[in-house]
């Protein structure tokens, strides 16, 4: 590649193709915890509006029968079952047991019969029991929201197209402390594992799941 030819031709030429909603869906809201909402706290990344826009793609799912599962991230209070990841990434320290940082995002509820996967690795998948959970209950699309896009959303999502399901990311729902890793890794994933669209068509989406055949 020259320095004068576009980024997304060359990638186009190789990777341009969409796989496009499935026939049954489930949200993932992944690690929405106050340590990326409160300014003081070293994970602090802004993204508000990410919140945002999740919160509705909850309702939505809500609405049309959509199963919603939530994930955060614990360890011990030595650290000791978080591994190489948690001596590399010293912010993890965040999410030890009762660490009020690591408690829901102000705003954010788990509702009654919701599932709540703890993790202690970057992916949803990694060491949890999502993957088989989404078999039985014959999910076949996994739309991604939460923080942060180049870290744990973007393991899911690699996770997510190995297990076979269909990684939909909604573009407005996912943040990341800065916005160049964030496009980044929204590109890459968008290239080569999955999908990343407008919340508006994941609201189209999960409306006509929930309207009557």
């Amino acid at each position: 590649m020259t320095d004068a030819e576009d980024l997304e031709e060359n990638y186009r030429r190789a990777y341009g193709n969409r796989i496009g909603f499935g026939k049954k869906p489930a949200l993932i809201m992944i690690d929405l915890v106050r340590a990326y909402f409160d300014p003081d706290c070293e994970l602090y990344a802004d993204v508000d509006d990410t919140l945002a826009s999740a919160v509705r793609l909850r309702d939505a799912a809500r609405e049309a029968g959509v199963p919603v599962i939530y994930t955060n991230v614990v360890y011990l209070p030595d650290g000791s079952n978080g591994g190489r990841f948690f001596q590399k990434a010293r912010p993890l320290r965040n999410f030890t047991a009762g660490n009020p940082m690591a408690r829901w995002a102000d705003g954010l509820e788990v509702g009654e019969g919701e599932l709540v996967i703890s993790k202690q690795y970057a992916s949803a998948f990694f060491g949890t029991s999502l993957a088989p959970t989404l078999t039985s209950w014959g999910i076949d699309t996994l739309v991604h929201t939460g923080v942060s896009t180049s870290g744990c959303v973007r393991a899911t999502c690699v996770d997510c197209c190995s297990y076979g399901f269909i990684p939909i990311i909604a573009r407005e729902a996912v943040g990341d402390r800065h916005h160049a890793p964030h496009e980044a890794n929204l590109f890459d994933m968008d290239a080569k594992y999955g999908d990343v669209v407008g919340e508006k068509d994941v609201l189209d989406y999960f409306k006509s799941i929930g309207e009557p055949a």
